[in-house]
């Protein structure tokens, strides 16, 4: 069985990678070639609802400092671990929405402890064929997160993500797009990436158009 493609997108929160990943999905769905989303996600809206719930500010003051990384990192491990058991199921190409890099970058931000142990343990995890870094000014980012009206975010917290994700030393292997543009700018930018990935597995997989198909 032909190994599958597994497109990340990584960025900090308010670079339009979960709106870019579904899009992608929809895109190649739509194409001919089968493709899904999946959210790799650590659980902190989840975290933060429950925090506030029972009177905690956030998920970090519910479960504490040195809890809370392991919560969060061993969720993004079950919902990665799901991903790549559909993806060798099926061999179908899955469209992945945060991966290994964003646990290390979030811990980094934050100060937290225990990031070697978290690299540690997600050494078993397998590289995504390709990871797309969406690049957005922090303002940029900081506006699209308050228009969203669900959470927000300090501007210096968005810029030591971007700091650490620049940092992170598998940086220099990923894909950096521009994310500040117009969304149909950056979507076609990302076809022209993923198009060669995904040549010969659908009819017009290198084409360029409309979403057209729901995600599978």
């Amino acid at each position: 069985m032909r190994r599958p493609v597994l497109i990340a997108l990584v960025g900090v929160d308010g670079s339009g990678k979960t709106t870019q990943a579904r899009a992608l999905a929809r895109r190649l769905t739509a194409r001919g070639v089968p493709a899904a989303y999946f959210e790799n996600a650590g659980g902190r809206p989840l975290w933060n609802r429950l925090a506030r719930a029972v009177g905690r500010p956030d998920g970090v003051a519910l479960f504490g400092r040195t809890c809370y990384p392991v919560v969060e990192a061993a969720v993004r491990a079950a919902a990665m671990a799901r991903t790549l058991l559909w993806s060798w199921a099926t061999g179908r190409t899955a469209v992945l929405d945060r991966w290994t890099y964003c646990q290390y970058v979030i811990m980094g931000a934050r100060g937290d402890r225990g990031g070697r142990a978290v690299r540690a343990a997600y050494r078993i995890v397998p590289a995504p064929t390709v990871v797309c870094f969406l690049a957005v000014a922090p303002e940029v980012a900081q506006r699209r997160v308050l228009a969203r009206g669900i959470d927000t975010e300090e501007l210096t917290h968005l810029r030591a993500l971007d700091a650490a994700y620049r940092a992170l030393p598998e940086f220099g292997g990923f894909v950096v797009l521009p994310g500040d543009g117009d969304p149909d700018e950056v979507a076609a930018a990302l076809d022209g990436v993923v198009a060669p990935l995904v040549a010969g597995q659908g009819a017009t997989a290198g084409s360029s158009g409309p979403d057209a198909a729901a995600t599978s």
